[in-house]
């Protein structure tokens, strides 16, 4: 099948033919004649199989143009680089088309936003938190929405926005189209859908734990952080090879740790992302690297969950994650469009347990690699990998294996006075006989005939 046999509009062919895509995805197939029909749909497909085109593509085919000033198409996503990624795509895919589409997200001057509101929207894409500031501030008209779509629902959940949600939800009219969209179906986002969703159609394109035929696989164990670093500062010195490679870290403090160690090395070529990190610096950093600015990405999970990045040649997993769910999301960054790509798993001693249970989710066995020899084995450790044994002063001083040493002595005299409250206070009164209260001069003259 192609574009041309999925009944599109003329102009929204001559944007797929600006971007020279030929077949759309399996999960474009499949969901563009249900989103047509009305129903309310869920969408379950693996990362890089285009789902943001999934959806847009039957909501711009049948979206009018009015001139009204309050959206009717809300598309939520859980992070701010997400929706500045769905506001491209959809301003590619309405190139042709009179459509007005406005990103929100926290971090920058709400004001600035009410002004583009204000301005009148077709189409809204959103972080829930922004959303739902911008809806008290009556701003924002949400009565108006026909479509609901909820992008990356999985990831919204796990950072916390269920109650932005359900406020969300409670703004909305009740006759409109529900679109959901997630690489894996949760308890949780199914209880989302029981809730909210009308006899919803499923359309489920792979597994979540289904390992990307065109993804090569392979898997080092290494003994621990910095021996992690060397082997990654040799396999990255070969830029033929890795041409475009995301690195991905569990934690921010990780994160900036191996930045460390990576900057002096790799100068410009490589950048970072994480939550901490400024928005300009953030968006900075993507559009450097999707442009082929920087060779090297290290950046979280959340940060790149939805991204989509152009011919990513290497992602390599240098811790491995604690939800097998999330390995699939890592790897699928690469080999997108059904392109090749390679995945690389670093696992220490304490991480084969997650690599397991990443294997047994793919029922299948990563092949596993021996260390190059050039590559050190370090026997310096980061703080959270030493033995517990050189961890004993930082252990609660009230427990009994706690055990002071010379630097601790006993209180002086001075220090060892407790605060009285109100008998001291009482103590001192007595003593200098200072009045109860200040204006009680007929206690003062009683004192001074005594």
């Amino acid at each position: 099948m192609t574009f041309a046999d999925l009944d599109l509009s003329n102009q929204l062919q001559y944007a797929i033919d600006d971007l020279k895509f030929e077949k759309p995805t399996p999960i474009q197939q499949e969901a563009f004649p249900v989103i047509r029909s009305g129903k309310d749909v869920v969408g379950v497909a693996q990362t890089g199989t285009g789902k943001t085109f999934a959806y847009m593509l039957p909501i711009l085919r049948d979206l009018p143009f009015l001139k009204t000033q309050h959206p009717r198409v809300l598309v939520l996503v859980p992070t701010r680089e997400l929706v500045l990624q769905v506001v491209e795509d959809i301003e590619k895919l309405s190139k042709y088309l009179n459509i007005r589409v406005l990103g929100v997200y926290g971090g920058v001057n709400i004001n600035t936003q009410k002004q583009g509101i204000a301005q009148g929207q077709d189409i809204i894409v959103a972080t829930p938190g922004r959303l739902y500031d911008l809806a008290l501030s009556n701003v924002l008209k949400l009565k108006t929405i026909q479509k609901l779509v909820i992008d990356e629902v999985d990831v919204m959940l796990d950072l916390g926005f269920r109650f932005q949600l359900m406020n969300i939800f409670d703004l909305l009219p009740e006759k409109r189209q529900n679109i959901l969209f997630s690489a894996t179906m949760t308890e949780e986002v199914a209880f989302l859908i029981e809730d909210f969703f009308k006899n919803p159609e499923k359309i489920s394109i792979a597994v979540s734990g289904t390992p990307l035929e065109n993804i090569s696989q392979i898997a080092y164990d290494v003994p621990n952080f910095f021996t992690k670093v060397n082997l990654l500062l040799h396999l990255l010195k070969d830029k033929t090879t890795f041409k475009k490679v995301l690195i991905f870290v569990g934690y921010k403090r990780t994160a900036d740790l191996l930045f460390k160690h990576l900057e002096p090395v790799f100068g410009d070529e490589s950048c970072i992302i994480h939550s901490n990190k400024t928005q300009n610096y953030r968006i900075r950093s993507i559009k450097q690297f999707d442009e082929g600015f920087n060779r090297i990405l290290l950046a979280t999970d959340v940060m790149a969950r939805g991204l989509d990045f152009d011919n990513v040649s290497h992602v390599i997993n240098f811790d491995t994650p604690d939800f097998p769910e999330n390995y699939m999301h890592r790897i699928g960054r690469t080999g997108r469009a059904e392109k090749l790509g390679n995945a690389i798993l670093l696992s220490t001693a304490k991480e084969q347990k997650f690599k397991e249970a990443i294997e047994a989710l793919m029922d299948y066995k990563i092949p596993l690699n021996k260390l190059p020899e050039e590559v050190k084995i370090s026997e310096l450790l980061t703080e959270d990998e030493r033995p517990n044994q050189e961890h004993l002063q930082s252990k609660n001083r009230v427990t009994a294996e706690f055990k002071s040493g010379d630097a601790f002595h006993e209180k002086s005299e001075k220090n060892k006075k407790v605060n009285l409250g109100g008998s001291y206070r009482r103590e001192i009164a007595k003593k200098y006989k200072k009045p109860k209260t200040r204006g009680d001069k007929n206690y003062n003259k009683r004192n001074k005939k005594k």
